[in-house]
């Protein structure tokens, strides 16, 4: 290999620096988050420091996130619009990382990695038997080696299956750089993403990385965002909770929907639209047609879900074995006051304080897109990035496929 194709990271890490940008589409399918930071060796205690410089949030075109939700049932996702869509969406990720690189004034040639998680299609990490093998799989798509060859970049994707080779659920993946971020000696911190679907990542004061443990909550935005897009025309998600606001719980569904079998399932557990999707949002329509019960409130009854679902969680798995005093709440659920409110109903009877990621100082928006810059950041520079504590993995892994760009 000559010298221009080595490893950017190792290069720049005598130089103590390096910028690196991460790329994050999640399930709700909102758009592009595109953040670039500056990532400096760390602490003593062997932290790595990081500042995020730019940050952007692209809308995917109104054709292409159509094409995402259609591919979301599989027996729609043939090959050929499969493979498509995994280069189109190379292309659009590709120009988000240019555009964040302009944004913060700087050179694609400054810039060391690129990390994009892709968009998830299908997960499925329970192992299925078939020819004598244990097969779990994962499909995040978002061609890697677009993105590295219109940007000049070295560029790392499809995270989550060297995790699911040793073992694992491949999810979720972003509590290994909250360990690195946020952890505190005297605190128990948790960490609860709503984002489509909900994950909660525990750090325990003073912890070290097998203490850490965290898994899917369950549904996040995804069953709101569905019944709102059905219900309200025009409208993709409850805007500030106003729908839910003006809506009340149905007590009968939500006492039937607390008995989803997945919530008692033990950690670690992943999640997504294979169990929260489509044919889920489908039965609630159904018993609202039933029942003749206000659009209103299904998104109040599904809002109290969420916040339910996360407090079950932390009664359930979390609270005696390591009483929590904060929960921190990022994605795009955090900017829901209906939500908050509820969740905040939920957990602060157990002494546990609700803040967002703006409140303990953080950008919830940026915030798994910051991770996956990290995440590539030590893939590049064949490092471990993954917490078999969370995972279920049996042992570290190198997470992420590299695609090296060409430089003459």
């Amino acid at each position: 290999m000559n010298e221009s194709m080595l490893d950017l990271a190792s290069q720049t890490a005598a130089q103590g620096r390096r910028y690196a940008i991460g790329l994050m589409s999640g399930t709700s399918v909102d758009g592009i988050d595109a953040a670039l930071v500056d990532i400096r060796e760390g602490t003593p205690d062997g932290r790595p420091q990081v500042r995020l410089v730019a940050f952007e949030n692209t809308p995917y075109p109104a054709e292409a996130r159509e094409e995402i939700f259609a591919l979301f049932e599989p027996g729609q996702a043939t090959v050929d619009r499969l493979g498509r869509l995994n280069v189109w969406l190379g292309e659009l990720y590709a120009a988000a990382a240019l555009s964040v690189v302009k944004t913060a004034g700087l050179r694609p040639d400054e810039i060391a990695v690129i990390g994009s998680h892709g968009q998830t299609i299908y997960h499925a990490p329970e192992p299925q038997r078939a020819g004598g093998y244990d097969l779990g799989y994962t499909v995040q798509i978002g061609e890697g080696s677009v993105i590295a060859a219109r940007t000049g970049i070295d560029c790392v994707s499809d995270f989550r299956p060297a995790d699911m080779a040793e073992g694992g659920q491949g999810a979720p993946l972003v509590p290994f750089t909250e360990y690195l971020l946020y952890r505190e000696e005297r605190r128990t911190l948790l960490l609860q993403n709503i984002g489509g679907i909900g994950n909660v990542t525990v750090l325990p004061a003073g912890c070290g990385p097998d203490e850490v443990y965290a898994f899917d909550t369950g549904p996040g935005n995804m069953l709101i965002d569905g019944v709102v897009s059905a219900l309200y025309p025009g409208q993709t998600m409850d805007a500030g909770g106003a729908i839910a606001a003006g809506g009340s719980v149905d007590e009968t569904l939500l006492e039937r929907l607390r008995e989803e079998p997945y919530y008692a399932l033990p950690w670690p557990k992943s999640t997504g639209r294979e169990r929260f999707g489509a044919a889920y949002v489908a039965e609630l329509l159904r018993y609202r047609e039933e029942r003749g019960l206000p659009p209103a409130d299904l998104v109040a009854t599904v809002t109290r879900l969420t916040a339910w679902s996360i407090g079950d969680a932390y009664r359930r798995w979390i609270r005696d074995r390591h009483p929590a005093e904060l929960l921190i709440v990022g994605g795009g659920g955090s900017y829901n006051p209906t939500l908050l409110g509820e969740l905040r109903a939920e957990m602060e009877p157990m002494g546990v304080r609700v803040e967002t990621q703006e409140q303990a100082g953080h950008h919830s928006d940026a915030k798994e897109a910051v991770a996956f810059a990290l995440l590539a950041d030590y893939a590049i520079d064949r490092r471990a990035n993954n917490l078999p504590a969370v995972t279920g993995a049996r042992r570290p892994a190198v997470l992420g496929k590299i695609s090296y760009a060409y430089r003459a």
